[in-house]
């Protein structure tokens, strides 16, 4: 089956044999490899590929936003047969935002803090479209209720950091279509979003498309995207066009080894049904990078003995609040309810993962039972010992039970430390080892997780981004956990650097007994790495039960919808689903005298609980 495609009478954007280098004082270096592609009226094009892979270079080239002094640019950029190399500068910015529109990644670095969001829109139609001020505002009503924000005549004047991620990227969305472009250029905008926010961004790009008749030069590493909007996909890798085809024929028969490797490692909902137990993604040989393969268990075996194992961590009625001071005086004037009366266990060997958007508390959750938050009240107690009782010499001390991988590993590693001392610091921190053999640890340690004992002089900036999560990882094991608390810890990785994480923490748990609570929002990933899993929305657990029970039998509504959101890796399945609702996640912030209601559940199956919901708040 084929997507249809729209009949093409010239190209937008015509790119031919283009050359990207970087120059600096250690010569020059080579990022983009002549390529050359079309972009045609009403398409969408998929530039897919991996960090590194020189696609978002390709992107900045083309609206010739990179710095002159540092990179050289060949080869020809024609829209719609004017070529962009050679026009200059003050010619330039007409075309951005007025022919092109560009939206990037991460919409809070991208819009003014200081600036009301209408603001900023406003200034974009009085410089290209030559509107008055009042003219501009009224124009900046209708296309922020053209990208669906709620009330938008009434949010003019709010500041970005009051918007939701999702509501952010709107604004974005909104400010790059103020002038009509032909051609959008959307880098990464549903990267950093939660699995329902990304499925309402995506069908709302298909809609203002279908309207516009646009074209857009949609850039990503998520082929469940590329399945979901684009007619026709590129396939970078290292600055090279490995291949360039209909989505359909690159899904279905794809020629080259890296689009097959890329592929393979596309999480897959639905692919663990029947199965009790987690399961390594399937790579090529030349992409494991992991564990030598452990001794095989049966499932039974495996569940059999994660029931009779001890509890390492067991969590009751956790409650953690924000105080929010304002006025005058600094008076109290409300509460974050980041985690409201939540419970559950983890048993050593298992994977708990928490699910939810973003504001629901799942990090929270996880800093809370590590301290690195004050609950108000609740306990915590990690191997039989209640952290909401420890002094802090005793919490210190328990910290060598439980440690945390975060998202972002080069923002937890210190960047003038050598790998090998940031991985011993926790070791010798707590006397576990002295200097001299720490040495022998820290390579042992970095054999584990599937690096060379040569890498540990080295310094962080010299490890791509799947060896820093590893690096993260060792430093974890250092101190010999029972539980680690994974936050989002691969949320952040291209497609196949994520599988090779994943399969390495699924080594480790069975080499090591390791407990893990797994926090992330990528429910395809959850699927595959979990024993069982908690839904939280509002700061609560709205459903916790075993894995295969939640995905095949979800029962929340919540739940339901998180599923629903998911993209599909199969681009002939495209427009089968029905277009998400949108819903923007209500405030946790409550009155100071607010008392949170008790909650009602009740058990789906063996070992599967769902909270009691106000049937007229999710009527739709």
């Amino acid at each position: 089956m084929k997507i249809e495609r729209v009949s093409v009478v010239e190209t937008v954007l015509s790119v031919r044999d283009l050359e990207v280098a970087f120059l600096s004082g250690h010569g020059r270096s080579q990022v983009v490899n002549g390529i050359s592609f079309d972009v045609n009226p009403g398409e969408t094009l998929a530039i897919v590929g991996e960090s590194g892979s020189g696609k978002s270079v390709t992107s900045l080239a083309i609206t010739r936003l990179l710095d002159t002094r540092s990179s050289e640019v060949k080869g020809q950029i024609l829209l719609n047969e004017r070529d962009l190399t050679v026009l200059p500068e003050r010619e330039m910015r007409k075309v951005r935002g007025g022919e092109i529109g560009m939206i990037f990644q991460e919409p809070m670095t991208s819009l003014n803090p200081v600036l009301p969001v209408g603001r900023q829109l406003s200034e974009t139609l009085v410089l290209h479209r030559k509107m008055s001020v009042s003219e501009a505002r009224a124009e900046t009503v209708r296309l922020f209720d053209r990208v669906s924000i709620p009330a938008a005549a009434t949010r003019l004047d709010d500041f970005p950091h009051q918007f939701s991620g999702g509501m952010r990227q709107r604004v974005m969305i909104a400010m790059a279509l103020a002038c009509r472009p032909k051609l959008l250029i959307a880098d990464e905008p549903t990267t950093a979003l939660d699995v329902t926010i990304q499925a309402e961004i995506l069908q709302l790009l298909r809609q203002l498309q279908a309207e516009e008749q646009m074209s857009i030069l949609f850039i990503t590493h998520d082929m469940g995207v590329v399945a979901e909007i684009a007619h026709r996909t590129l396939v970078m890798f290292r600055g090279n066009l490995v291949e360039h085809g209909d989505t359909v024929d690159i899904f279905h028969e794809p020629k080259n080894n890296y689009t097959r490797t890329l592929l393979a490692a596309v999480p897959r909902l639905g692919s663990m049904t029947g199965t009790s137990e987690p399961a390594h993604f399937v790579l090529p040989l030349q992409d494991q990078q992991a564990l030598p393969p452990q001794t095989p268990e049966t499932s039974s075996t495996r569940k059999l003995t994660i029931e009779k194992a001890a509890t390492v961590l067991e969590v009751r009625d956790l409650v953690t609040r924000f105080d929010i001071n304002n006025g005058f005086l600094g008076r109290l004037g409300g509460r974050v309810h980041a985690v409201e009366n939540i419970s559950f266990n983890l048993k050593a060997g298992e994977t708990l993962s928490v699910v939810g958007e973003s504001g629901c508390g799942k990090s929270t959750t996880g800093r809370s039972i590590m301290r690195l938050e004050h609950p108000l009240s609740g306990e915590i107690v990690v191997d039989g010992q209640d952290l909401m009782k420890c002094s802090a010499a005793e919490l210190r001390k328990a910290r060598t039970k439980m440690q945390m991988i975060f998202q972002d590993p080069y923002a937890s590693l210190n960047p003038r430390i050598r790998i090998g001392d940031a991985i011993a610091e926790p070791m010798l921190l707590h006397g576990m080892t002295s200097r001299r053999e720490s040495k022998d640890r820290v390579a042992q340690l970095l054999r584990e997780v599937g690096l060379l004992p040569d890498m540990m002089r080295r310094f962080p900036h010299e490890f791509s981004g799947g060896q820093r999560q590893r690096i993260s990882i060792a430093r974890a094991l250092a101190v010999r956990p029972k539980l680690i608390i994974a936050d989002e810890a691969v949320s952040a990785l291209d497609v196949s650097v994520k599988a090779q994480v994943v399969n390495l923490m699924l080594d480790l748990q069975k080499g090591m007994n390791l407990s893990y609570l797994f926090i992330s929002h990528d429910m395809a990933v959850v699927e595959r790495i979990s024993h069982r899993v908690a839904v939280m929305y509002l700061g609560e657990i709205v459903e916790i039960g075993p894995r295969a029970s939640i995905f095949g039998n979800p029962t929340h509504p919540y739940t339901k919808r998180l599923l629903s959101a998911v993209p599909v890796p199969e681009p002939r399945e495209r427009g089968k689903r029905p277009a998400p609702p949108i819903r923007e996640l209500p405030s946790p912030i409550r009155p100071p005298n607010y008392i949170a209601p008790k909650r009602e559940y009740r058990e789906v199956s063996v070992g599967h609980v769902c909270q009691e919901w106000d049937r007229s708040e999710w009527a739709q």
